[in-house]
């Protein structure tokens, strides 16, 4: 039978979500060669959290999932910005995508990002990852697709290393990912993933809005105290 969460097993909403993940990422707190990257639009309530408390900087890495033409939901793929490109070959083979349906996702999808991209950076440019530590940042991972097309831009750029956090994922997925990536972390595995909001009590669509607001708040934090400080409290 299935169990409903508890309240002490579900999340909150996102700005929880993101306080439980700043302890197990404390050793990254205060570094400047450290950079969180979030996943929008979801991740960035989350990452915010993060980057604040840790007193490190902000970013943006724009994945879209390629949702299969019949259940959206369920990724067949995702790509992410750089041209990436993660296939989900189960997802294909599964449901039988024709070519034609195939490539008018990925269109629409990619004209989506270029949206988002133009909406929320404007004319900020991309911040280098060459040798950095990078931590990738989403509200919660599913099959893990949108996760590794971000992964792979990231290892495209040389960073020093890569860690993926997030608050609920499936076993399955988190396994997966330490493959892939050198740390992962997940505050919460449950033994029935179900969906990603199944963990939160508050789950409501993240707005553009939002995102450029938060992202223009940890920006203007940055620029105006620079580098993070060595001894800062957090």
């Amino acid at each position: 039978m299935m169990q409903s969460p508890s309240l002490q097993t579900t999340l909150l909403d996102r700005v929880d979500a993101g306080r439980g993940l700043v302890e197990p990422l404390l050793k990254y707190a205060n570094r400047p060669d450290v950079i969180i990257l979030a996943l929008p639009r979801g991740g960035v309530p989350v990452a915010y959290e993060v980057a604040t408390a840790l007193n490190v900087r902000l970013d943006l890495m724009l994945v879209r999932k390629l949702g299969v033409p019949s259940q959206e939901e369920y990724a067949m793929g995702a790509i992410a910005s750089g041209g990436i490109q993660i296939l989900n070959e189960e997802a294909l083979r599964g449901h039988r995508i024709d070519r034609a349906s195939f490539n008018a996702v990925v269109a629409r999808e990619t004209q989506e990002l270029s949206r988002r991209e133009k909406a929320y950076r404007g004319n900020r440019p991309l911040p280098p990852l060459k040798d950095q530590v990078v931590i990738l940042i989403d509200d919660g991972l599913a099959t893990g697709s949108s996760m590794m097309a971000a992964i792979q831009a990231v290892r495209a750029q040389a960073p020093a290393r890569i860690v993926v956090a997030v608050p609920v994922a499936p076993h399955e997925t988190v396994e997966a990912l330490r493959y892939e990536v050198d740390e992962v972390i997940c505050t919460r595995v449950p033994e029935w993933m179900i969906s990603i909001g199944y963990w939160y009590r508050d789950f409501s669509q993240t707005s553009d809005e939002e995102v450029i607001t938060l992202m223009q708040r940890a920006w203007q934090r940055e620029s105006s105290t620079g580098a993070p400080r060595e001894h800062s409290d957090v």
